[in-house]
């Protein structure tokens, strides 16, 4: 048990200031609050489902047959591999994006500012019709799969440079400092010592924005891509079991997010075993010393 209070609170202090006693009082009894209205939430859904018939046994056989299974899981690996590529290219130009908005040459860090800013305020879905029916019009037309991929990577690629920035921001002036005393150059120091602390300190961050990412590749509905929402809308019009088909494709989203944070903990576990851990910084005090 004592082995596991310090990285409680090396999290906290990075994400938000450590609650007190009367904070977490509060923060337990609203949890409780929530768990019983959640709880009721679902009784009440049962009952209603089961008094319109929704929970036959009949109406669930369909499911118990491999076709079906198979059909929905063409539809998963679409999901998982828009959200691979869209993932490793987002988190790639991030890295690249937080480094030149952090750089003290403006002609780097402006451009990379604007691209980070108009970027986040941009809708998705925005980004998806420019690349279905803008780019055409000038002789780009891409491959299905990458007209997901591609507006789902410039949206997701600042929001991952904003979260690698305030890992960077996070970290104490000293850790560069005692690199460059060590005869390191800016970018071994950056490499070798600023950048694998700042990503330990952020992957819960990088896990949510995993999730959200994940989420996201649902649009591909609107490209006709063959991701799993767009197999289950097909599938759920043919046999007509609208209600079961998306319980069971939430089951299938709530198992595959489920299993990439049990890896993100895993991985941040096993960082922090081989890592000694270093003083944390409040992550807002960084940003406005930086700043």
């Amino acid at each position: 048990m004592s082995a596991r209070r310090p990285r409680r609170a090396s999290t906290a202090s990075v994400l938000y200031d450590a609650p007190g006693p009367r904070t977490r009082r509060r923060i337990a009894l609203a949890s409780g609050v929530t768990v019983v209205v959640v709880v009721a939430a679902l009784v009440l859904a049962l009952r209603e489902f089961a008094s319109h018939g929704q929970l036959d046994a009949d109406r669930w056989a369909p499911f118990a047959s491999w076709p079906i299974w198979s059909y929905l899981l063409v539809g998963l690996r679409g999901t998982l591999l828009a959200a691979a590529l869209t993932a490793v290219l987002s988190a790639a130009a991030g890295v690249l994006l937080a480094l030149g908005r952090l750089s003290r040459v403006r002609l780097v860090r402006w451009p990379a500012t604007a691209y980070i800013e108009v970027a986040r305020a941009l809708p998705v879905l925005l980004l998806i019709y420019v690349t279905l029916f803008g780019l055409p019009r000038y002789g780009i037309d891409l491959p299905l799969l990458w007209k997901l991929v591609v507006p789902l990577t410039v949206a997701n690629s600042a929001a991952f440079a904003e979260i690698f920035r305030a890992g960077i921001l996070s970290l104490p002036r000293g850790q560069d400092e005692a690199a460059r005393s060590l005869g390191m150059s800016g970018a071994q120091s950056m490499r070798l010592v600023v950048l694998p602390q700042a990503v330990r300190r952020v992957t819960p961050s990088v896990v949510t924005q995993l999730v959200s990412l994940l989420k996201d590749t649902s649009l591909g509905y609107v490209v006709a891509f063959t991701e799993l929402l767009f197999r289950a809308q097909v599938l759920a019009s043919y046999n007509r079991l609208l209600v079961q088909t998306f319980l069971v494709v939430t089951a299938m989203y709530l198992v595959v997010n489920g299993l990439l944070s049990a890896l993100a903990s895993r991985l941040q576990d096993a960082s922090r075993r081989r890592t000694p851990s270093t003083p944390d910084v409040p992550l807002l005090a960084a940003e406005e010393i930086h700043a």
